[in-house]
């Protein structure tokens, strides 16, 4: 709960410019309601004052109020509406905003429990919830109004008119209230799962080809298939509930209506009502018609609006994997020192790298060369020992520079849409050496526009050895102080492996080189092999 209370914070301080822009909608749309609710007060002052005595220059002078109102009410409405759309439009695109920094943030931790998909969901589905939310606070305010408007024209008509409404009114409100619990507490898991089905669906998509290398596409889609299932029924029981929800308040707003109809016909049958008055009255029960079906429409843009708005807290308030300091590294020989590491299933790990050295590291348990690697990049927070750049701690640094500093480049590492010369380059200056020894100019030489085709994104037109010697290529134009590499050869075979270690060798010279690999080629070039 603080860290949800925080993540409003983070919104309630975002978010100035659409306060205005709801005030101003709230203002507009209430004179637009003030000036609905005055229509058929002012027909009946027309029949009362003109028709029934005949006197044409009160026709006239009263036909000239109502033609003012209807001008009034509609400019209120013409910019009150473009006031409450601007408030939905940019407190959706503000939402995003936020959400997009966050999951890129440095610090890290938003994806944490998080798969693609979900994340996607709360940037879109979501930020527009909580937008149209905005949308509908204007109109519930104004819908406010006209009841208020329509109660004081009906009091004045007729008291007891105007103690029905003032009376009825806020027990109708209270059951559409009560009648929107059930919408909300079903609005929460229905975007939880669908943003589950999402995030299923993105995860499958991203491993399609090692799925179909090991044959399990059958249970990718009986997996999916029982996500997608639950996500439906969770949809369904929202639908149901909030078709429950609009015929309930439908109803009772059609039976509160047919009450102030019946009364208002009882007074002027025992003539208490004029027949402008009961034109009035019958006129001001219809369109109280309106403000009562907004105020369902409303409650149930706030039920959904919140589930998304806490969703959006959530993500907002999650804890930062790490945390950087404020130094840059300065640039130095390369030593990298690592003591007393403890992260995962390291415990206690101690490695000294001497500058220009290129470093093998095998690991028989994957879990920890992820965690190694982990921690030398800045992902995660030890939880005990230190990692040092030429005697600095890189957990003093900031992220940027300490990341810079010791470049980790993992074996999965994605590719940007773009040539795969903008891939190379995205590394770094010195495209073409990298290109050579990552054998990248292999790849280039069969692709039908050299080193300007282009890359669908994550490279899923290309094979996977073709991507992993791009991705090593834009690891080695960046010309890190360190850098770790993390198995680059496992989709390329055996010779192209033997040249790759041999250009990595000449490339990286004089430069710190760690390369966490079972690979005999790599293994090989390297000056000094410790196991972890």
């Amino acid at each position: 709960m603080p860290e949800v209370l925080a993540g409003r914070a983070v919104l309630t301080g975002s978010f100035r410019d659409q306060r205005r822009a709801v005030t101003a909608a709230t203002l507009l749309l209430c004179g637009h309601q003030v000036g609905e609710a005055l229509v058929p007060v002012l027909v009946g002052v027309v029949i009362d004052r003109a028709v029934s005595t005949g006197n044409v220059g009160a026709l006239v002078l009263w036909l000239a109020v109502l033609a003012v109102d209807f001008a009034f009410l509609s400019t209120c409405y013409r910019f009150g509406a473009r006031f409450a759309w601007l408030a939905d439009v940019r407190t959706d695109q503000r939402l995003r905003h936020l959400v997009a920094d966050r999951v890129l943030d440095p610090t890290g931790g938003a994806d944490s429990g998080r798969l693609p998909g979900e994340l996607t969901s709360v940037a879109v589905a979501d930020a527009k919830r909580v937008g149209v939310s905005l949308f509908a606070l204007p109109m519930g305010l104004a819908a406010l109004a006209a009841l208020v408007v329509a109660a004081i024209s009906l009091l004045r008509t007729s008291v007891p008119l105007g103690l029905l409404v003032l009376l009825g009114t806020p027990p109708l409100l209270y059951l559409v209230h009560l009648l929107g619990r059930p919408l909300e507490r079903r609005s929460a898991p229905e975007q939880e799962r669908a943003a589950r089905a999402s995030g299923v669906a993105a995860d499958l998509v991203a491993g399609i080809r090692v799925l179909k290398g090991i044959g399990a596409e059958p249970t990718a889609v009986a997996r999916y298939a029982t996500t997608s299932q639950d996500a439906l029924e969770a949809t369904l029981h929202a639908t149901g509930a909030q078709a429950r929800y609009s015929g309930a308040v439908l109803t009772a707003n059609g039976l509160f209506l047919a009450l102030v109809a019946l009364v208002g016909g009882r007074l002027a049958a025992d003539g208490a009502l004029s027949i402008g008055g009961l034109v009035a009255a019958v006129g001001l029960a219809q369109f109280l018609l309106g403000p009562l079906q907004v105020f369902g429409r409303v409650s149930a843009r706030f039920a959904q609006g919140r589930a998304s708005a806490t969703r959006v807290a959530e993500l907002l308030s999650t804890a930062s994997a790490v945390h950087g300091g404020t130094h840059e590294l300065p640039d130095g020989p390369g030593r990298l020192t690592v003591r007393g590491l403890h992260c995962g299933p390291l415990h206690g790990v101690d490695l000294d790298v001497a500058p220009g050295e290129l470093l093998g590291v095998r690991s028989l348990d994957p879990a920890a060369a992820t965690a190694l690697l982990a921690c030398l990049g800045r992902q995660v927070e030890p939880a005990a020992g230190t990692i040092e750049l030429d005697g600095k701690d890189l957990a003093t640094a900031e992220l940027g520079s300490a990341r810079a500093g010791v470049l980790v480049a993992t074996h999965d590492a994605r590719l940007f849409a773009g040539s795969v010369r903008d891939n190379v380059a995205a590394g770094g200056q010195r495209v073409e050496p990298a290109m050579a020894a990552a054998r990248a100019d292999q790849v280039t030489d069969v692709l039908p526009d050299g080193d300007a085709t282009q890359v669908a994104e994550q490279g899923s037109a290309l094979s996977g050895g073709q991507r992993q010697r791009i991705a090593l290529a834009r690891a080695l134009a960046a010309d890190a102080t360190v850098l770790v590499l993390h198995d680059p050869t496992t989709a390329v075979d055996a010779v192209t492996e033997a040249e790759i270690a041999t250009g990595l060798r000449r490339m990286r010279a004089g430069r710190t080189t760690v390369v966490v690999t079972s690979s005999p080629a790599l293994l090989g070039v390297a000056d000094r092999v410790v196991e972890l």
